[in-house]
């Protein structure tokens, strides 16, 4: 069966908690991404978390829950709420 994304996105009715994460390198846009899934989510009852500092933040236990209020008046903002993180435990010998 062929998805196609015009409109409502489907989410599996078995999530109940989703996490976002970034890394690597800040990008325009992060934020607004992470306001949109964390609002998207949020609104179909999922609760969302936010990893601090990229994969590194898995590590840590980096993670906090976001509402509606922790991602209001981030879009303007450059960067990643989140921040972001290279991590040297995920670095994959072969690639380097």
């Amino acid at each position: 069966k062929k998805l196609h994304f015009y409109g409502e996105i489907p989410m599996a009715k078995n999530i109940d908690k989703i996490a976002i994460l970034t890394s690597g390198g800040d990008s325009m846009g992060m934020n607004a991404a992470i306001r949109a899934a964390d609002r998207y989510a949020l609104g179909k009852g999922v609760k969302v978390y936010g990893v601090r500092h990229g994969y590194i933040g898995l590590i840590e236990n980096a993670i906090y829950e976001l509402d509606y209020k922790s991602v209001s008046n981030i879009i303007q903002k450059g960067g990643t709420m989140l921040r972001t993180g290279r991590s040297d435990e995920f670095k994959d010998p072969e690639v380097l």
